[in-house]
């Protein structure tokens, strides 16, 4: 996995890693863990992992790798710009 930085949602302030699971493959993450909105610690090993409880998730997704969470992570859209990554708006 490439690297990852954290950015803030331009709309609320909070914390969003983008991560580059592959070479020119951006993705981008809400850092507040679906179960109960405490924040995950940035990518390590593929994954980003909640302290609170526990819960991991698929740092190239945002999938559940292991609970008490149930959902994933909530996605945003990245797109390139040059040298530039510019953070989209968060996706449903």
């Amino acid at each position: 996995m490439g690297g990852s930085a954290q950015v803030k949602d331009p709309a609320t302030g909070d914390a969003v890693y983008i991560v580059q699971p592959k070479a020119g493959q951006y993705c981008a993450f809400s850092s507040a863990c679906t179960h109960s909105g405490c924040a995950v610690d940035a990518p390590k090993n593929g994954q980003l992992y909640c302290p609170c409880h526990g819960s991991r998730f698929d740092a190239a997704t945002g999938a559940v790798v292991n609970g008490p969470a149930t959902k994933p992570l909530p996605r945003y859209s990245v797109t390139k710009d040059g040298e530039k990554l510019n953070l989209g708006p968060l996706q449903s």
